[in-house]
């Protein structure tokens, strides 16, 4: 807990002090992201929706998974995996996209992790909105426990930023790295109970999803959003423990890989 509170108090005093650079960059992720798209910004609402709408076709009338209020339970993974998605997908090209400024203008090599992780939030908030919306279409009134969607979120946003900084590094020296990102976030995501509840996953299966943090969390906001039942105190654990993890090994290495990222590029 001592390395953790000391990575934070690292990360927290850097982003204080350079404040209006990390802003500038999060803004900039967002441009990148939608250039040169019509709609823009509009797409982190339409892309859920649309995925939504396939996903709720195929597994409400194909494979009939009876899970109640089964498009709100949908829409509640979605989104919680598109924050996860969306943070380690921009934070890949980061560093890279930056690059002809990386020896003109000092700032933190970690910057660019961080404001894509800064960026994915932004996006988080308006897929929210989306679900909330949601939630009045249908008639849905969500239990007091959607509060703890708070501290649930800024736990991923932890996650994500353990897994950033690596990657932000490792594709500058290694183009490799993007693609098999690509395939871990595929199989991430049929791995993630969002279209399918955990407990229907045969008990082996599940003894090993349990260990990972995007199962714990994309389980606890499906339960604080939909049942009002409080987190199992395993799943705050693994998810912490997990997630701690994480984010001390992603650090170590970006803090090994980072003193030689202008040689590499």
């Amino acid at each position: 807990m001592k390395l953790i509170r000391k990575i934070m108090n690292h990360i927290v005093d850097e982003m204080w002090k350079l404040r209006r650079i990390l802003f500038n960059f999060a803004i900039t992720d967002l441009k990148i992201k939608y250039r040169n798209s019509i709609l823009g910004i509009l797409w982190s609402i339409i892309e859920p929706l649309l995925l939504l709408g396939v996903l709720f076709f195929v597994f409400s009338t194909m494979f009939k998974i009876e899970i109640p209020n089964f498009p709100i339970y949908l829409l509640t993974g979605i989104i919680t995996w598109n924050f996860f998605k969306n943070g380690t997908s921009l934070a890949l090209n980061s560093l890279s996209n930056r690059s002809p400024i990386l020896t003109q203008i000092y700032f933190p090599r970690s910057f660019p992790a961080i404001s894509s992780t800064i960026t994915a939030s932004i996006l988080l908030i308006t897929e929210l909105v989306v679900l909330g919306i949601f939630m009045v279409i249908l008639g849905f009134i969500p239990p007091n426990t959607i509060i703890l969607l708070i501290p649930i979120f800024l736990l991923g946003f932890l996650l994500i930023l353990g897994i950033s900084l690596p990657l932000s590094v490792l594709n500058v020296k290694y183009k490799d790295a993007e693609f098999i990102w690509t395939v871990v976030l595929s199989a991430g995501f049929f791995l993630t109970p969002i279209f399918y509840r955990f407990d229907m996953l045969p008990e082996h299966v599940q003894s090993i999803l349990q260990f990972s943090p995007m199962v714990q969390l994309v389980t606890m906001t499906q339960h604080v959003v939909l049942y009002g039942t409080l987190p199992s105190t395993n799943s705050i654990l693994y998810a912490i423990g997990t997630t701690s993890v994480i984010l001390i090994i992603g650090y170590l290495i970006f803090r090994k890989l980072q003193l030689r990222i202008v040689e590499e590029m």
